[in-house]
């Protein structure tokens, strides 16, 4: 991108991160979804893609569009690596990427001018060289008002993705087509005959516009959109570093992809063909291609052994994985969950995960680590009247003033120097130390040091449910959570 292109105007990465990444189960769950992991980096996916945006020139602080189940942990993922979002916008619950994105454009509405790069948090780019060429045919067909899509030039007749017809050249605009017309993910047959024409492009997600080109067509098409994320912008309020949009306003706003309110339904389409490197990460074989694997085509992750298979994906995330005679598998073990699963039919794993929610397992949406503004916890046992649990405070942070009605609690410290307020005392606890906080009683853990603070916590009582807590002070707002 030239330098005369950059000073323009703004380009403001949109990201979206509201995603569950079901298909992915049990390494992805509701609670902490595929693009807060580290897949294929030592970063998680989220921060890949904010990164990714970062890289290009022109680009500006990024807007975020994220749960508010993960708010704390995007916030922290994005401090990790350097980038203070714009805003992070909270939804309430998900109403899937029309919401989304026109929210973020009402963000921009002073600045009609601003073009948008929008991203899902959750795909992986190898070629980021591929990306940036496209960025660049993309932004003077923004200009021109055009809603740009970027189009994967496929390498297989894959049936997990929707693709896109390609029309006419665009006079001016090398390398960039109108668009002809969506397709729904299609059949094998369907699929090689696409592959074969040369003419379709895989559905990426991933769009460029002005801010005010695409509250124009939403206006136009899908008005009840706008004026309902309007609504709930308007009703919304500041929260720490989070702006939260107002819940019953945007529970009420229409739950539709862009593609089928907006995309399938304008004549201002476009579309920039591109060869990335790009994955959606949208199975464990895509992930298992993605991967580097041994000489007999197995991806080993964690603390795992395959004798006399191939084509495996074998990932232990906890205690020692072993495979005899397998072929073309996916075993992943996490904490509380084992999965083993034909690799050819792992697009079938999110009817799984729903029979599980229908039975009311806890494990289809929360991970046996559970993470907290303040650090995460992990339950290491649990029956009849208790739990264990394995607890990491980061430096300086602090969990709510708090009290339990139904249990009472044993706290363990193994590494670090404990704070503890029990009732009207407060005391330092240090390693190899430990102390009981009765039930009813108010208490709060602090971590004063420099490194985590480790602690094992033993709760005994009638009830020892998440919910049995009552908030009195809290630095992240969450008293009325």
């Amino acid at each position: 991108m030239s330098q005369s292109q950059a000073q323009t105007r703004p380009i403001v990465p949109v990201i979206l991160s509201g995603g569950a990444g079901t298909r992915l189960w049990p390494l992805s769950r509701e609670k902490f979804p595929k693009q807060l992991q580290k897949l294929t980096s030592e970063r998680s996916l989220l921060q890949e893609t904010a990164l990714r945006a970062q890289a290009l020139p022109g680009l500006g602080a990024p807007i975020l569009v994220c749960n508010q189940e993960h708010r704390f942990i995007v916030a922290e993922q994005m401090r990790e690596i350097g980038i203070e979002p714009r805003a992070i916008v909270v939804e309430p619950l998900g109403r899937n990427t029309a919401p989304a994105i026109a929210v973020a454009a009402l963000l921009l509405e002073a600045e009609p001018e601003a073009l948008m790069l929008v991203m899902p948090s959750d795909h992986t780019v190898k070629q980021p060289e591929g990306f940036r060429r496209a960025v660049d045919v993309a932004v003077p067909l923004a200009d021109t008002g055009r809603l740009v899509t970027f189009g994967i030039i496929p390498d297989a007749p894959a049936t997990g993705y929707g693709y896109i017809h390609r029309g006419a050249a665009i006079a001016g605009h090398d390398g960039a087509h109108l668009v002809d017309r969506f397709v729904e993910k299609p059949d094998l047959a369907t699929a090689e005959t696409f592959l074969a024409s040369g003419e379709y492009s895989w559905n990426s997600g991933i769009f460029m516009f002005s801010a005010g080109a695409f509250l124009a067509e939403t206006q136009r098409l899908r008005p009840e959109i706008l004026s309902g994320c309007r609504e709930a912008l308007a009703k919304g309020a500041n929260d720490l570093f989070f702006f939260r949009l107002h819940d019953d306003c945007f529970g009420a706003v229409p739950s539709v992809s862009v593609d089928y309110a907006i995309m399938e339904h304008t004549a201002q389409a476009a579309i920039v063909p591109v060869d990335m490197g790009w994955s959606d990460l949208g199975s464990w074989s895509a992930l298992w291609a993605e991967l580097d694997r041994d000489e007999n085509g197995n991806v080993l992750r964690g603390d795992a052994v395959a004798h006399e298979s191939t084509g495996c994906l074998i990932r232990s995330d906890g205690p020692l994985v072993a495979t005899l005679g397998l072929t073309d598998m996916v075993v992943v073990a996490t904490g509380d969950v084992v999965l083993v699963a034909d690799r050819n039919r792992d697009q079938e794993i999110k009817a799984l995960v729903d029979l599980l929610k229908a039975q009311g397992r806890e494990e289809a949406v929360q991970p046996a680590r559970v993470y907290r503004p303040w650090g995460w916890f992990e339950t290491i046992d649990e029956g009849p009247r208790f739990r264990c649990k394995h607890i990491l405070v980061k430096p300086g942070s602090k969990l709510s003033l708090q009290q339990h009605w139904h249990r009472s609690e044993h706290w363990i410290v193994v590494t670090g120097t404990a704070m503890v307020t029990c009732g009207d005392k407060s005391f330092v606890l240090r390693e190899n130390e430990s102390t009981f906080i009765p039930s009813g009683t108010p208490h709060r853990l602090e971590n004063p040091g420099k490194i985590p603070l480790r602690m094992i916590e033993v709760q005994s009582g009638e009830y020892v449910g998440e919910d049995d807590i009552v908030r009195f002070e809290d630095d992240y707002g969450r008293l009325a959570e």
